[in-house]
């Protein structure tokens, strides 16, 4: 319609113009109308309620983290504590604080390993901010006492496992502060009284299926590329309105075969800027290329940076390899492990499109591996190998023997 009154507006408008401005209005209309998210996009409550949770954690704020036995906690990101924030939690849980941190992380500082995914350790009244961040970021400064300030490792801690999940689903550090509730009834009152998100554990836990298993196809179009002009790009995104995933259809696939697929983790600097410190963009590239030779397949390009730690935390890593660390270690060294990725997604994408059996493009057998269990079959493993360019031979050998990628 709004098309149709600009041309109005013109001075003696031809008809041709006005019957093409309506083509297009009609199609876009139509288009619109079949894009349109089904009522199934709507998020359910924990969908709404982690997604709110991991926004507030990023913005250095407070959040309720309940748990299955009626147990409750504050919890805030270590990445972003503040001396008053830090007040903050002490003052309105009146409780003393633990910092929990992963297994990985607490074998790098010596101290030990538990059972459970995260240590939680004690913190005396004289921990401040800055002692918090160094305990938790290998990067920040160290500071200017020496004094342990606690650092016992305890067990059993309220909630600590969950609350870490939910700096890792936040892409921070993945290391949290959390302060006991121990009185009855505390929780409730904090939430109304200080506003406060309260998020439950047994929802964490839910998430990264629920939110895969929610995404929809919300757009497409026809993008030409260089390899292959027959080219559609679509995006899926799940119903919380996390960040898309993408899928690459490339030239014309068929779905009663095998369909030659690439699962490709976007790498920002790889992709995008042509770093040499990794195989990505080569991948990325030669992917399309190799896909549009064989008549068509799809690339899906899913949004888990740095093997899903996330961008900020892969420049991190960086500065952890460049004082010698290989890359495995530099995500160990911030608590991460070797993989954090999720294959869940990927898999749900080709069952929208209808690919059911793929010819998995990739050197890593854990991918054959996790669309295997997330009911894809693999019918074939397709080596995906580039030269190393001279600056990232220690990276490709790290891959083959402490990953098991195959070259």
């Amino acid at each position: 319609m709004i098309a149709l009154c600009c041309v109005f507006l013109l001075p003696n408008p031809d008809s041709r113009y006005v019957a093409r401005f309506s083509n297009m209005y009609a199609s876009s209309s139509m288009t619109h109308a079949l894009e349109r998210p089904s009522d199934t996009m709507s998020a359910s409550p924990c969908l709404r309620q982690v997604d709110r949770a991991l926004s507030e954690l990023r913005r250095g704020g407070l959040v309720i983290l309940q748990g299955e036995n009626g147990e409750s906690g504050l919890v805030l990101a270590a990445e972003a504590v503040t001396q008053q924030a830090l007040n903050q939690l002490r003052q309105l849980a009146a409780s003393r604080p633990v910092l929990a941190i992963t297994n990985r992380r607490a074998e790098v500082l010596g101290l030990g390993s538990a059972q459970s995914e995260a240590v939680s350790l004690t913190l005396d009244d004289g921990a401040d901010a800055e002692f918090v961040q160094s305990i938790a970021d290998p990067l920040a400064p160290r500071p200017a006492t020496n004094r342990p300030m606690g650092l016992a490792p305890i067990g059993g801690a309220c909630c600590a496992g969950a609350a870490v999940r939910l700096t890792k689903l936040a892409r921070l550090l993945p290391a949290a502060l959390m302060a006991p509730l121990p009185q009855e009834g505390q929780r409730e009152a904090l939430a109304k009284s200080h506003d406060l998100l309260t998020v439950t554990v047994a929802d964490i836990l839910a998430y990264p299926e629920s939110a895969a298993r929610s995404m929809r196809q919300v757009a497409w179009a026809r993008v030409p590329l260089e390899a292959e002009l027959e080219t559609k790009i679509l995006a899926f995104r799940p119903a919380d309105g996390g960040i898309e995933h993408l899928a690459i259809l490339i030239g014309n696939p068929d779905a009663s075969q095998p369909v030659l697929v690439r699962l490709h983790s976007e790498c920002f600097t790889g992709d995008l800027l042509g770093s040499l410190r990794c195989d990505c963009g080569d991948q990325l590239r030669g992917a399309i290329s190799e896909i549009a030779k064989t008549g068509g397949g799809a690339l899906l390009y899913l949004a888990q940076e740095g093997r899903g730690i996330g961008l900020v935390n892969k420049l991190r890593a960086y500065r952890l390899q460049d004082a010698g660390l290989d890359t495995l270690d530099a995500n160990g060294e911030l608590g991460f492990e070797d993989d954090e990725r999720v294959y869940l997604p990927a898999a749900e994408m080709l069952r929208q499109l209808g690919f059911s059996s793929v010819r998995l493009l990739t050197n890593n057998p854990l991918k054959v591996k996790a669309l295997a269990k997330h009911g894809i079959d693999v019918a074939q493993r397709v080596p995906h190998v580039f030269p190393s360019n001279g600056h990232n031979e220690f990276y490709l050998r790290t891959k083959a023997d402490k990953a098991g990628h195959l070259f």
